[in-house]
């Protein structure tokens, strides 16, 4: 796969600007960058989805792009997405045997054998790079893998959830193995045990995979290439190795660039002082001092050459510097959130209390407490009720059994689904809206280090998903409750806020509450922990 200088506007912005990528077989490249700097847009132009502005893509026949929506309608069934994912494995094998009835039928020596020959080598080759032959039984293996092993077949699509969809579109691209694979967000939407399983196919696969993600752990684990959409000096940046290699890399880069900026602007300053400062100090007005009367002729018209010359010099390296200088490197977006959790009073009492808490179908807890600064992680695979949980300590969800939620508490919950009722309406001035202008002009968007300054006259539906939840997120740090709720919270972030995050959850006042599936930050993580168990017919 090859794009060449890809540009695309969207909006009245460029998100793209002469975009590059050369994908090979057996390589596989995370995209990753800011919320917003056009990852999703060079995977639809990749796929052929989108058409660009300008530049040009080469793509194999068989590309593979893993849709946020599957392309089938509600009543089709798993056994119809999986006989379509089948069909380029049976027409493989179908082929070889009509090849192989021919060859058999046509003698070595008699015109078109070679050309039958080569056909059925090409095929045979297509054949071993998909594993045709394993494809009935590879099905059935990523489907168990990716925890879909259960469903009937039967089961019509408009009956699954969001997540299972997502995982079932991206189970027909792991059973059909194209040779070129694209990946948006991937690991959505999958437990520990599903997202090892995807590493492993992705490793194995022959051919090309080009992913956008969030996910470090993924990035690390899968990662050959990582491709940099954010500013830099010279456009994306493309780095050899996985995550950690990055991060180290991506730091270095970064100083790099910012040095020799302050170089180059230090030499500019230089350049124009003696391109003007030292041409008119030297003057040729200049009158003769009295010791100088008898050879000031001769001697003035040498000082004046040699001043001339280097003032055309000087000007010349100032022209060329001008014209070639490095742009300022942008201030990157910081998190700049104080607190995200407010203390509560001096009472230690806890903030919440669950004893013997059912949601039929959805949840079963003995007991759990929520102290004023607690850090507390709520893990669990699919369908163990981490959702519900936090539904349940916001108020949000009525269950069965105690629960106790001190007076007058102030809680906060970010969703995993961030939606806005106005998409027309502009990032600040939702923001101003749903929190006040008084709390809206103490505390102004642009400081939180969320989104960046071109974002916040943007309307909201033309936000990437990942610029939307960072909008919610300020709505939610910008007054700090007591009790912090958050709903995967790293999901559509770019790796380094959602570092910078992590760092955030770790110490100050008030008690936070996550749900996550993020194998990076549980591994890091410093607080108390709580595992779901998904009980058997929920």
């Amino acid at each position: 796969m090859l794009a060449h200088d890809l540009v695309r506007d969207l909006g009245g912005r460029r998100v793209l600007d002469g975009v590059g990528l050369t994908a090979p077989p057996g390589h596989r490249i995370g995209l990753i960058g800011e919320n917003g700097v056009g990852k999703s847009t060079l995977l639809r132009l990749l796929a052929g989805a989108d058409e660009p502005d300008a530049g040009s893509v080469s793509r194999p026949d068989d590309l593979g792009f893993l849709h946020q929506e599957m392309p089938f309608d509600a009543h089709t069934t798993i056994a119809a997405v999986l006989d379509d994912a089948l069909r380029e494995a049976r027409a493989d094998l179908a082929e070889l045997e009509r090849l192989g009835a021919e060859l058999a039928r046509v003698p070595e020596d008699a015109p078109g054998h070679q050309e039958l020959l080569g056909a059925y080598g090409r095929r045979l080759e297509q054949a071993q790079d998909r594993e045709s032959w394993d494809a009935d039984r590879r099905a059935a293996l990523v489907l168990d893998g990716l925890g879909l092993g259960p469903l009937g077949h039967d089961r019509a699509l408009g009956s699954l959830s969001g997540g299972q969809r997502g995982r079932l579109a991206l189970a027909a691209l792991l059973v059909r193995r194209p040779s070129a694979l694209l990946l948006d967000e991937p690991t959505n939407h999958l437990d520990d045990g599903a997202a090892a399983f995807l590493e492993e196919q992705l490793r194995a696969l022959p051919g090309t995979v080009v992913a956008a993600s969030h996910d470090r752990a993924f990035l690390d684990a899968v990662c050959t290439d990582l491709l940099d959409l954010d500013p830099a000096v010279a456009g994306p940046v493309r780095y050899g190795g996985n995550y950690s290699a990055y991060v180290r890399e991506r730091r270095a880069e970064r100083q790099r660039w910012e040095r020799r900026y302050a170089e180059e602007q230090e030499r500019l300053v230089g350049l124009r002082h003696a391109a003007g400062v030292t041409a008119h100090r030297l003057a040729p007005d200049r009158g003769p001092r009295d010791r100088e009367k008898m050879g000031y002729g001769h001697r003035a018209g040498r000082v004046q050459s040699q001043v001339s010359r280097r003032v055309r010099n000087a000007t010349r390296r100032l022209e060329e510097l001008e014209r070639g200088q490095v742009a300022e490197p942008p201030s990157p977006l910081r998190f700049a959130a104080g607190a995200l959790a407010a203390g509560a009073e001096e009472d230690q009492q806890p903030l919440v209390s669950l004893r013997d808490v059912r949601v039929p179908g959805r949840l079963a807890l003995a007991a759990l407490e929520v102290a004023p600064t607690d850090r507390l992680l709520v893990t669990g695979d699919n369908g163990a009720g981490k959702s519900t949980l936090l539904a349940v300590l916001a108020g949000r969800l009525a269950a069965e059994g105690v629960v106790r939620a001190r007076r007058q508490l102030t809680v906060g919950l970010l969703d995993q689904d961030t939606v806005f009722d106005r998409p027309d309406r502009t990032a600040r001035d939702t923001y101003a809206l749903l929190l006040g202008p008084a709390r809206a002009e103490e505390v102004p968007l642009g400081s939180l280090g969320l989104l960046g300054a071109q974002d916040l006259d943007t309307p909201v539906g033309r936000l990437s998903v990942g610029q939307r939840r960072r909008l919610a997120l300020a709505l939610l740090v910008a007054r700090p409750p007591q009790l912090l709720l958050l709903d995967e919270p790293t999901n559509h972030l770019s790796p380094r806020l959602c570092d910078e995050l992590e760092e955030a959850l770790g110490s100050g006042p008030g008690a936070i509450v996550l749900a996550s599936h993020d194998r990076w930050l549980r591994r890091r993580w410093q607080g108390r922990t709580v595992h779901l168990e998904r009980r058997c017919g929920r």
